[in-house]
């Protein structure tokens, strides 16, 4: 096994749960000998070990056989440690257990008992049925067909052979629709996030070339249970990237619905729920619908009680990136900033434990809302290190939007702290790359001609009302469909009016979501 196998090999081990690691020891001591049980205590090594070194391995093992040809033992380990997981999830999966099935048809199948093989086929056939596993059923459909030719088609009319035909077909049409759906989805959400939502006509012709493809015109042309998801699914994101989001809500309501009624088509993708869920909070907030936000967050926490997951470290990751983030968020919008600081402790924790593992772009959205939070606390000097978080993360970089935002609160943040002389380099910097970027769009141009106002003042406190006219830009600015995008990171016109009012930034937000219910 070559190095980069090496280091495959210790990735799978730490990947492995605690039964498939003890299922592996029980599996070894029955299927090898016992001179082969030092595969065992490679295992261990390797497990014990933070970051793979071949080098520490072979001075543990120094002196033993093993060591001469190490290669050849990692990848003898490999094996059989991916037999073990086979035998251990046979049963765990619906794809597995039919896999199984057809394996066994085949065995049957050669062993001439063509009764028996018939049976198990259309066992499978139901279960394959049920769960809309159309690619599995073609897999069906070739065994029966070879049963219907072992006796040169004696007993057989043409009605049966059209008949095997016919479904031969329909499942065909059905996978064909399956792929064409996801062939729309994937485009479309390859491009909205690399561009992020619409901001202008350019973007909107782009997101319109690809919605308006026939198989979208309604859906009575999904037609199985997941391309309905996916049909719900890609209208909900094309609403929401057009700022529409009475008619997104309406989708991830449809799919929520649609998953809920169909749970055990499901059961095996609790990921699907579990984002049209955060999806459906995100937009609830949008629309001030909290008290459904919420009722919602409650739904997502319970992901793992609805879909009967044990403990599972990548649905304990998803739940603190995805649940917490959204409390954060809901709670920043609403003005309720001490609430968004008592989730502090369990976010920096959460944040230290799955270093490395959380998308970058979920982790950007971690550091700005907690950026907002310490603002709104009028603790500035901490929302500013989160912001700097934000910017020096190349990862978090590439998504535009996140980006552009987080340096335009850095110069808010600055603003609020009178750092005169930082202002106008940071506000060049911003210039230079949103220019660079091409994205001055007319919030961008509307901010920054704002600080150019104030730095021509030589203050930043609120001469002749410049605060108060940027409030008021920004009012009619928000009614703009192209330009709410910039509101959602933060609540630019409510602290314009904080600046112009001298009120606080805290209130205005309160203020106005009471306003708004």
């Amino acid at each position: 096994m070559s190095n980069k196998a090496s280091d495959q090999l210790h990735k799978l081990i730490k990947a492995m749960t605690k039964p498939e690691k003890r299922y592996f020891k029980v599996f070894s001591s029955r299927h090898t000998s016992a001179d082969d049980n030092k595969y065992v205590a490679l295992f261990d090594a390797i497990e014990a070990q933070k970051e793979f070194s071949e080098e520490e391995l072979q001075k543990i093992f120094k002196g033993d056989p093993i060591v001469n040809n190490f290669s050849i033992a990692k990848n003898r380990l490999y094996d059989s440690i991916l037999r073990s997981l086979d035998i251990f999830h046979a049963q765990s999966s619906i794809d597995a257990r039919l896999k199984k099935e057809l394996h066994c048809a085949e065995i049957l199948y050669k062993k001439t008992l063509y009764d028996q093989c018939a049976r198990l086929l259309s066992s499978a056939r139901k279960l394959a049925i049920r769960y809309e596993r159309y690619s599995t059923l073609l897999e069906i459909c070739q065994w029966e067909k070879k049963l219907t030719e072992k006796d040169n088609y004696s007993g057989k009319s043409d009605d049966d052979i059209n008949n095997l035909l016919a479904v031969d077909e329909e499942i065909a049409r059905k996978i064909k629709n399956l792929n064409d759906f996801w062939n729309i989805k994937s485009r479309f959400f390859m491009l909205l996030n690399k561009t992020g939502k619409v901001r202008n006509a350019e973007e909107m012709k782009k997101f319109k070339a690809i919605i308006s493809h026939p198989l979208l015109k309604s859906d009575e042309q999904a037609l199985t249970h997941e391309t309905r998801y996916l049909y719900h699914h890609i209208y909900s994101a094309y609403y929401f990237g057009i700022d529409e989001y009475e008619n997104s809500h309406q989708h991830l309501a449809e799919n929520i619905r649609l998953i809920e009624e169909n749970t055990d088509l499901f059961r095996e993708e609790p990921n699907i729920y579990f984002s049209i869920l955060t999806n459906a909070i995100y937009i609830s907030s949008q629309l001030n619908k909290f008290g459904e936000a919420f009722e919602l967050l409650e739904k997502l926490r319970k992901v793992p009680q609805t879909f009967e997951i044990g403990n599972n470290e990548d649905m304990e990751i998803k739940l603190f990136s995805s649940a917490l983030s959204i409390e954060i968020t809901l709670y920043n919008s609403m003005g309720e900033f001490e609430r968004s600081s008592s989730l502090f402790p369990l976010i920096e924790d959460g944040l230290k434990k799955y270093e490395g593992r959380i998308n970058p772009l979920r982790k950007g959205y971690f550091l700005l809302n907690l950026a907002v939070a310490h603002f709104g606390l009028e603790e500035y000097n901490k929302a500013l290190k989160r912001v700097n978080e934000v910017l020096n993360d190349t990862g978090i970089a590439e998504n535009q939007d996140i980006h552009c935002f987080a340096r335009i609160v850095d110069l808010i943040v600055h603003l609020e702290l009178g750092n005169e002389d930082l202002i106008p380099y940071t506000y060049k910097s911003t210039l230079r790359y949103l220019q660079t970027r091409k994205r001055v769009y007319k919030f961008e141009n509307i901010f920054m001609d704002f600080i150019t106002k104030l730095m021509k003042h030589g203050n930043t406190q609120n001469p002749s009302g410049v605060y108060a006219e940027l409030a008021e830009e920004l009012e009619r600015l928000s009614k703009d469909p192209f330009e709410r995008t910039a509101f959602e990171y933060f609540d630019f016109l409510s602290w314009a009016h904080h600046k112009a009012t001298r009120r606080s930034f805290r209130e205005i937000v309160k203020e106005k979501i009471l306003v708004k219910s």
